[in-house]
C-alpha cells in the first residue's frame, strides 16, 4: 500500500506541475474514493501534505518577488480566525464521526465543484474585468472583500483541504484583475502556507493525519511536481485543463452519490 502512496503522490504532484491546479482538489477526493480513507483523515493528511510543498513554492515566488504581502495580510486576517473557527466547530460536533465524515465529504464535492469552475472561467472573468474598470472594487471596499473571501477560504480549506489552489487564484483574479499571472500564482501559494499550517495544526489536534501516509505521498510528489514543471510547456495547456475538468467533474458527482 506504500508504493500505491507514493504512487499516487506522484502522480498528482506531476498534475500540480503541469496544469498548476492545487493538489487538494486531486489528492484528498483519490484518498477517499480509491483508498477508502475515512473524509476527516484524507483532509488532515492533505492539508498537513499541503502546508509542507507550498513552503517550497513560496521561497521561489518571493526571490521573484511576485508574492503581493499586503494582500497575503488581508488574506490572512480572515482566513487564520476561520480556520481555527472551523476546526473547533469539527471538535464540538465530534471529531472523526461518520456523520462529520459525510459532512466533510459534501463539502470536498462541492470544493471540487468549485475548482472546475475555476479552472474553466478563471481567464474569461480576468479578461472582462480588465476591460470593464468601473467593476472593480477599490480602497475600503476592495479590503473588506478581501477579509471576507480570507474567511471562506478558511472555513472552505479547513473542512474539504481544497480551494487554496484554484478557487483562491480565482478570487484573487476577481478582486485584483490588475495582476500579473506570476502575482496571482506567488500570492496565492503565500497565504495558503499558513492557512494550511494552521488548518493542519487543528486536524492534528482532533487526530486526523496520518503521518505514515503523509511520508509516503510526499516521497512520491517532489519528484512529480518537479518533472511536471520542467515539462508544462511541451503539454496543450488547454487539452489538460479540459480533461481535468471532466474528470473533477466525475470525482465531484461520485463523491455526492
Amino acid at each position: 500500500m506504500t508504493v500505491s502512496y507514493v504512487v499516487s503522490g506522484f502522480a498528482v504532484g506531476l498534475l500540480v506541475g503541469l496544469t498548476g491546479v492545487g493538489g487538494g482538489s486531486l489528492m484528498t477526493p483519490l484518498l477517499t474514493l480509491l483508498f477508502g480513507i475515512h473524509p476527516s483523515v484524507a483532509v488532515g493528511t492533505d492539508l498537513a501534505f499541503a502546508s509542507v510543498t507550498k513552503v517550497a513554492g513560496t521561497v521561489a515566488h518571493r526571490s521573484k518577488g511576485t508574492v503581493r504581502w499586503d494582500i497575503v495580510k488581508l488574506l490572512s486576517l480572515g482566513a487564520l480566525p476561520a480556520a481555527i473557527a472551523t476546526a473547533l466547530t469539527l471538535k464540538y460536533l465530534g471529531g472523526i464521526s461518520a456523520e462529520i465524515g459525510q459532512i466533510i465529504r459534501y463539502s470536498i464535492a462541492i470544493s471540487v465543484l468549485l475548482t472546475v469552475i475555476a479552472l474553466l472561467f478563471k481567464g474569461k472573468l480576468q479578461l472582462w474585468l480588465n476591460a470593464h474598470p468601473e467593476k472593480q472594487l477599490q480602497g475600503k471596499n476592495l479590503t473588506i472583500a478581501t477579509v471576507v473571501a480570507g474567511i471562506v477560504l478558511g472555513a472552505l480549506v479547513t473542512m474539504s483541504s481544497i480551494g487554496a489552489g484554484a478557487v483562491g487564484a480565482t478570487i484573487l483574479v476577481l478582486l485584483y484583475p490588475r495582476l500579473s499571472p506570476a502575482e496571482v500564482a506567488g500570492t496565492d501559494i503565500a497565504y495558503a502556507v499558513p492557512l494550511t499550517a494552521i488548518a493542519a495544526l487543528g486536524h492534528w489536534w482532533l487526530g486526523s493525519i496520518d503521518w505514515s501516509l503523509l511520508g509516503s505521498l510526499l516521497l512520491g510528489s517532489v519528484p512529480g511536481i518537479t518533472l511536471g514543471s520542467l515539462a508544462a510547456r511541451a503539454v496543450p495547456e488547454k487539452f489538460l485543463r479540459g480533461l481535468l475538468a471532466i474528470t473533477l467533474t466525475s470525482v465531484a458527482v461520485k463523491l455526492i452519490y
